[in-house]
């Protein structure tokens, strides 16, 4: 039994199972074959798409919509997944309102644009359904390169590599492979264990071997990898969370939100999973929206996020934010913790009201909580790692590290940003480069 289930006031099954299948249900719903192409008949088609440069990815988003227009909704799919593989759980979770559909044509004129990020997954889904993979490997190199981390960037890199005729295994520390994908985000967003029958279908390439339970500094070495492959990339996250540095953070009910939400990614019961009565949330990013909706839906009966900044100032989008106050959260900003209060375990917590420039004006608040997630960024864990910059693995070029030999990409490098189309993105773009290097070698 969790430590929570024997706090007063954090217990599971909060609500009936019927309730809590509704409430975890598909954020959106996919469109059927008519619906899709109705969405695909908005497109204007243009030649210089703004929506292409708002894609991380750069798919040709004209074309695939046209490909869907015209019927033949697997080309549109190949399109897509040429530029990211992972597009399926992309088209779930990427925050298209402030990417390529707030870029969108229509959005600037109507302000409403083509649901580009529907009509993605309903391209990729199709495909997947499908026997077979759609691509297919070069002639072997017999080069062998190391991936850790079995996250987007690092699952985008290995399929690019092994399409290019090398040997690649994947190393990760977790028992199932996914990385952000698999414990990260929102169940609502990823239902059907959708992660890892994307993942599946994607080592359909060949050429890749995972190896799970396989932890950089604990079971491998950055130096032995070096050794034994051509060459090696690190997809490794950001492993730590960052304290809150308030007195009273160590009292039971304390958590840190991402295990929260990762723990809950792996419940097989929901009705199980315990909750508190009333959660309070600190951060006001993705990671700290997700775990406010989700509490709320587990059947918390107050579920409060506190944010040190205003709105504006918010990383998650705008839509997230509205998401959350239309289940029930209440946000609350330019406000930080001060202290938590509570005999052993959390009761209370402290705030301080704050001007833009994060200095207190002297007015406290104080909030009722049984249940504290935290949200406030994660840090890059690890020894012997190439030069750190700004607390990320330092890169140049397309993820070139200060080490020989070893690329980076993703959350844990320069220039991630906690998307998973940007891991995709530079895990695609250092496998380019390293094949690239691996071939300029002979």
């Amino acid at each position: 039994m969790s430590a929570n289930a024997l706090t007063p006031g954090i217990a599971a099954g909060r609500l009936h199972s019927d309730d809590l299948h509704q409430n975890f249900a598909d954020l959106h719903p996919p469109l059927g074959q008519h619906e899709a192409q109705v969405a695909a008949d908005r497109c204007y088609f243009c030649h210089d798409a703004p929506c292409v440069t708002a894609c991380p990815t750069a798919i040709d988003i004209p074309l695939f919509i046209r490909q869907i227009a015209t019927g033949t909704p697997e080309a549109a799919a190949k399109t897509i997944l040429s530029q990211n593989i992972l597009g399926g759980m992309c088209a779930r979770v990427c925050p298209t309102e402030t990417l390529c559909e707030q870029a969108c044509v229509r959005e600037t004129a109507e302000g409403k644009p083509v649901v580009i990020g529907q009509l993605q997954r309903h391209a990729t889904d199709t495909l997947q359904a499908k026997a077979g993979h759609p691509f297919s490997r070069a002639a072997p190199t017999g080069r062998r390169i190391a991936v850790v981390g079995a996250g987007p960037a690092g699952l985008a890199c290995a399929h690019r590599l092994a399409m290019k005729g090398h040997d690649v295994v994947v190393f990760d520390a977790r028992p199932k492979a996914g990385g952000l994908n698999e414990y990260g985000i929102a169940s609502y967003k990823s239902t059907n264990d959708f992660a890892q029958a994307e993942v599946n279908w994607l080592l359909g390439i060949g050429g890749i071997t995972l190896q799970h339970g396989q932890a950089l500094g604990r079971d491998i070495t950055l130096a032995g990898l070096q050794a034994d492959y051509d060459a090696v990339f690190l997809g490794i996250g950001l492993g730590g969370v960052n304290a809150l540095a308030t007195e009273g953070e160590e009292k039971t009910g304390v958590l840190d939100a991402v295990d929260f939400i990762a723990d809950l990614r792996q419940a097989t019961d929901l009705a199980a999973v315990p909750i508190g009565r009333d959660v309070v949330v600190i951060g006001g990013g993705m990671t700290a929206i997700d775990a406010a909706v989700q509490a709320k839906l587990l059947g918390a009966l107050n579920v409060t996020l506190v944010y040190r900044r205003g709105r504006a100032r918010m990383n998650a989008s705008p839509f997230e934010q509205d998401l959350a106050a239309s289940k029930g959260v209440r946000i609350i900003t330019n406000a930080i913790p001060v202290r938590v209060l509570g005999n052993g375990a959390v009761r209370e917590i402290e705030f301080a009201y704050t001007d833009d420039t994060l200095t207190p004006t002297g007015d406290t608040f104080r909030l009722a909580a049984d249940q504290v997630f935290k949200a406030i960024g994660q840090t890059l864990a690890g020894t012997g790692l190439p030069d750190i910059e700004k607390g990320k693995i330092a890169t140049t070029g397309t993820g070139r590290t200060s080490m020989a030999g070893v690329w980076a990409g993703g959350d844990c490098a320069a220039g991630g940003d906690d998307l998973t189309v940007t891991a995709v993105a530079q895990g695609r773009d250092a496998a380019e480069d390293i094949h690239a290097t691996l071939t300029a070698e002979g």
